[in-house]
């Protein structure tokens, strides 16, 4: 079926992977980066509990989430500080947008296809990020879970971007930078394509998908 709706996610899409980032600070830190990541990040593939993902589904702010992190951490001897991660980010210029992206973006809205933005996201982060890409140019709607409570792989998150495109599941692909969201998408029908460090591979298989 013809290509009418791209889904976007933002951060390892637009910008580097937080994920990257997280696993090099595992590295510095010399602590397991799957344990580091399950401390900080939860289970990312599914919608929990863990204080991660319920910032993300602004449920409690990002000082709260912290505490209930470290003190995660502490169970396992493990300094997991959020904010070691976020240094990281600003230090090695990983928030930055890719200009390309960014271009190619543009022009499939300008070439009339509808265009959605779904990102797990907090509210203290929300100024930064809009900032950082220029969201009217690029997206027709922007889901963010931290406003609208929900959060990738639920699947409510792309049922509702669906809806909001006007677009059927079988017409929509997704880009996003971890395989279980794109998994969650898959079992509505929405095609996915994941977005790797190097991630030409990704807009050209786009490209292709789009003729």
């Amino acid at each position: 079926m013809k290509i009418e709706a791209v889904i976007w996610d933002f951060g390892g899409v637009f910008c580097g992977s937080p994920f990257e980032a997280l696993a090099d600070v595992a590295r510095e830190r010399d602590v397991d980066a799957h344990q580091y990541f399950q401390i900080i990040f939860g289970s990312y593939d599914r919608d929990t509990d863990h204080p991660w993902h319920r910032l993300e589904r602004g449920e409690i702010t990002l000082e709260l989430a912290r505490e209930d992190i470290l003190e995660l951490g502490q169970r396992d001897g493990i300094d997991a500080d959020p904010f070691h991660f976020f240094m990281a980010m600003a230090k090695s210029g990983g928030g930055a947008a890719r200009e390309d992206v960014v271009a190619f973006g543009k022009q499939l809205k300008a070439d009339g296809l509808a265009t959605a933005l779904v990102t797990n996201n907090a509210a203290e982060f929300r100024d930064h990020w809009r900032n950082a890409i220029p969201i009217d140019e690029l997206f027709h709607h922007v889901i963010d879970s931290s406003e609208v409570g929900l959060r990738k792989p639920d699947p409510e998150i792309f049922e509702l971007a669906l809806e909001r495109l006007g677009a059927r599941a079988e017409s929509a692909v997704f880009l996003d930078d971890f395989q279980g969201n794109l998994d969650a998408a898959a079992r509505l029908g929405i095609r996915g394509i994941l977005v790797e460090p190097d991630y030409a591979p990704a807009l050209e298989t786009l490209r292709r998908l789009l003729g």
